[in-house]
């Protein structure tokens, strides 16, 4: 079983703020990231998918299919974009990392079977860097 990874890139701002907590709850747990004019993020996206090495091609993916995948349902959703107000699944959603990769992981499933039809390959991990320090990850 082979993991292929491909990295992609995207920026995007966002204000962590809930409306379920009070003004101060959501500034005593987001700080600096709870700013009422936002901030913003050079994402490092990574998305590894898993499977055999098929012997026509010597591939364990279409790279290019998988890049176009991403493109069309992530990056162009996703770039220059204001995750709160522009963005419909953070619509009840606070625009964490967490909540990203989960995001990116349904708009991804959502799609996937009708791009790769076949049992393989198989999403296999999302990872999305917001910082040098704060990296999230699904291992799917």
């Amino acid at each position: 079983m082979i993991r292929l990874t491909r990295r992609y890139r995207f920026s995007a701002s966002h204000r962590l703020h809930s409306p379920r907590l009070s003004d101060e709850e959501n500034r005593a747990i987001y700080g600096k990231c709870n700013n009422q004019h936002g901030h913003g993020h050079n994402y490092v996206l990574e998305v590894s998918v898993r499977g055999p090495v098929e012997p026509e091609t010597g591939r364990a993916a279409d790279i290019a299919a998988l890049d176009s995948l991403v493109h069309r349902e992530i990056i162009s959703a996703f770039d220059h974009r204001n995750l709160n107000a522009d963005v419909p699944d953070f619509a009840d959603a606070v625009p964490t990392t967490e909540n990203l990769v989960a995001a990116i992981e349904r708009r991804l499933r959502r799609v996937w079977s009708t791009v790769f039809p076949g049992e393989w390959p198989e999403l296999d991990r999302i990872r999305v860097q917001e910082t040098r320090r704060n990296t999230i990850e699904a291992r799917l």
